[in-house]
C-alpha cells in the first residue's frame, strides 16, 4: 500500500575478486574484479548509494528498506572496478490506502 515500507533486495552475479587469490589450475594471482559502487533509486532519484569493497562474497546480495509513496521505478545501478556498469529495475504500483 502508498506508505509502506518495502524492502528492496536484489543479487547480481559477480565474481568479487580481492586480487589475493590464485587460481587453482594456473597458480597465477586472479585480478581484482569487484563491485564498487550501488545506487538505488526511485523515478530516478537517488534513496541509498553503498560504497562496497571487495571483500564481499561472489554473487552479492543486497537489500535496503525504501517507504513507497506512489507508483514509479525504483532502479539499481552498479558499477565495477573495471568500469562495467550495469542496472536493474522494477516497476511498482502500490494499492491506494
Amino acid at each position: 500500500k502508498e506508505g509502506d515500507i518495502v524492502k528492496v533486495s536484489f543479487m547480481v552475479q559477480h565474481p568479487m575478486e580481492t586480487g589475493m587469490a590464485k587460481d587453482k589450475e594456473t597458480g597465477k594471482v586472479k585480478p581484482a574484479h569487484y563491485i564498487e559502487d550501488i545506487t538505488f533509486s526511485f523515478d530516478g532519484e537517488p534513496f541509498t548509494k553503498m560504497k562496497v569493497w571487495e571483500s564481499i562474497s561472489a554473487d552479492p546480495f543486497f537489500s535496503v528498506q525504501y517507504k513507497i509513496e506512489k507508483a514509479g521505478k525504483i532502479t539499481v545501478d552498479y558499477k565495477d572496478n573495471l568500469g562495467e556498469e550495469n542496472s536493474k529495475s522494477k516497476k511498482v504500483k502500490p494499492k491506494k490506502a
